[in-house]
């Protein structure tokens, strides 16, 4: 079972302070961080961004306090990094634009590592349906699928594609790409694949980026990018879990609980709300509870 990954931070290659974000001696509540190579660095600064990755990992702690990955530029970037003394201390590497005819560039080269891969969905191909089933069939083949944490969506790219930008008066979904965001989570959900929603690149509308984390749980998002520390608290506050929902998963696990049975006014089935029922247990143990005293009683109620 993949575990909710809360808010991933991007932090650029050439940051100044990337030791010590690395070492979690600088923003140490973050779980997952991902040092950027790609959009975020210019390509004037990119060698200096690379050498300064090569020192970072040289001299980082084996274990920190977060997951740390690299977004590559390309696949000529990754076999860069992954020649850096260090690189086996990373737990995977973001590809940037991922499809079907590029994957494979990156896959040769960590096929005998133990590194992660997160591919980003961020091309015209991810408006193609057949083209997403296609890549879903290729990332399901023995040996690569275990290798896939998560697949993480590009809005941004995905909107210039389309000539737009995120407005400031609504979420996401109400663009052209809640759809599209839809689709993805049909295309890839049921086959044991997990999404990542986009950045919200307005750090000045606290409002609105709560309703859009709100609305990414409700897609099944494990995760979302964040693109500044003052939006880590605000989005992993979403994915704490909510005491009614905590007790409810508990009852529905319960050995003895009957089949169908009602708890806070809604119809629990053992059947079908046992996967959501277990990835709410997990998801509180990572996140916690919206609540400052002890869950309540996991006992199975017998109304029906």
């Amino acid at each position: 079972m993949v575990k909710s990954m809360g808010a991933s931070l991007y932090v650029p290659a050439n940051h100044k302070h990337l030791m010590a974000v690395a070492n979690g001696e600088r923003m140490g509540h973050v779980r997952s961080l991902i040092f950027c190579t790609e959009d975020a660095v210019a390509d004037a600064d990119l060698s200096w961004a690379l050498f300064n990755l090569s020192v970072v990992l040289a001299n980082m702690r084996s274990e920190g306090t977060a997951e740390r990955f690299v977004r590559v530029r390309n696949p000529e970037v990754m076999a860069r990094v992954l020649a850096m003394p260090g690189a086996d201390k990373l737990a995977g590497f973001v590809i940037p634009k991922a499809t079907r005819t590029n994957f494979d560039a990156y896959f040769k080269q960590i096929r005998h590592t133990d590194h992660m891969l997160m591919p980003t969905l961020e091309t015209a191909e991810v408006f193609n349906d057949w083209e997403m089933r296609q890549f879903r069939k290729m990332l399901e083949a023995p040996g690569v699928r275990h290798r896939i944490l998560a697949l993480r969506i590009g809005g941004n790219d995905l909107l210039a594609l389309l000539g737009l930008r995120r407005p400031r008066s609504m979420t996401l979904y109400r663009t052209p790409l809640g759809p599209v965001i839809a689709r993805l989570v049909t295309i890839f959900r049921p086959y044991g694949f997990v999404l990542t929603a986009p950045v919200f690149e307005h750090l000045d509308l606290p409002e609105l980026l709560d309703q859009e984390v709100a609305e990414d749980l409700a897609h099944g998002m494990v995760g979302k990018t964040a693109i500044h520390p003052s939006q880590i608290a605000p989005i992993e506050q979403h994915y704490r879990v909510k005491p009614n929902d905590l007790a409810a998963a508990r009852a529905i696990l319960d050995v003895d609980a009957p089949a169908v049975f009602k708890m806070h006014n809604s119809m629990c089935e053992v059947a079908t709300h046992r996967a959501w029922a277990e990835r709410t247990i997990e998801q509180s143990k990572v996140f916690g509870a919206h609540h400052d005293h002890p869950p309540m009683s996991p006992a199975v109620p017998r109304e029906h």
